[in-house]
């Protein structure tokens, strides 16, 4: 009998069922003991190597993706938002302003929620097979720059553009020379009807002309940008999610002198 596994477990191999050909012993075993159909056993053996095959292309898109850290909707309070309600939220986990190439802008002060959300959102979309790529603007313009002599930079580029979602975090963080607004605007112009947008910013698009140093750039970059989009703007009054949260290192501990 062990001969007749192994010879399955081969064949299965060939055919590039990896995940069945490690688990076929106990679908035969199971088989065996539950009185099966032919069509119940292959039904088993199939769900199973395509639930594997899906759980493996959701590792790699995850790598790829980049985030860096696992905020999910579990951990998002919208009791503690004003920004966005449960019928909006519901609205953007559709996923179907990816596929119409939507812009979200989320503006608001250091630990308000804003990437919290952009991440939950990113992860879930990748969760229904969309490529998505997380990645600061000051990450971006290194790699717009460098695409073309250093190969790493290649290869994310590369990634980049091939996403669903492109979430740019801190967006107008800092000042740019004009040669970055121009690549920023370059890689806007170059994915506009391609992708959809996150970006995330504590400055209002009227402000970003300021840091990108060419009015005129930046209103060619607002007119792709804000074609299809919708703008949600976390409450500066309310506390920062990420202190209220934080683990403190005094933590009921008194300080001695």
């Amino acid at each position: 009998m062990s001969q007749l596994y192994e010879g399955l477990q081969q064949k299965c191999r060939t055919l590039r069922l990896a995940e069945t050909a490690k688990e076929l012993p106990r679908f035969l075993r199971e088989a065996e003991a539950k009185n099966w159909t032919y069509h119940e056993f292959i039904h088993g053996v199939l769900t199973y190597e395509l639930s594997c095959r899906e759980q493996k292309n959701i590792e790699k898109l995850m790598k790829w993706a980049d985030f860096p850290d696992l905020l999910t909707f579990n951990e998002f309070n919208l009791d503690e938002q004003s920004a966005i309600g449960e019928k909006q939220l519901n609205v953007l986990k559709e996923l179907t302003w990816i596929d119409e190439c939507f812009t979200l802008i989320m503006m608001g002060p250091t630990g308000s929620g804003k990437t919290h959300l952009s991440t939950a959102l990113g992860i879930h979309a990748i969760e229904r097979g969309y490529q998505v790529s997380f990645i600061s603007m000051e990450r971006l313009i290194y790699i717009l720059k460098s695409r073309e002599y250093i190969s790493k930079s290649k290869t994310r580029y590369k990634r980049i553009t091939t996403s669903d979602l492109i979430i740019i975090d801190d967006v107008m963080y800092m000042a740019y020379e004009p040669e970055d607004a121009h690549q920023f605007f370059q890689f806007i112009y170059e994915m506009y009807d391609k992708a959809a947008f996150i970006l995330t910013s504590n400055k209002g698009p009227g402000e970003w002309g300021k840091f990108l140093g060419d009015p005129t750039l930046t209103t060619a970059i607002l007119d792709r940008l804000l074609h299809r989009s919708e703008v949600i703007v976390f409450n500066e009054a309310q506390e920062s999610i990420r202190m209220k949260y934080r683990k403190a290192l005094f933590d009921n501990q008194g300080v001695e002198s």
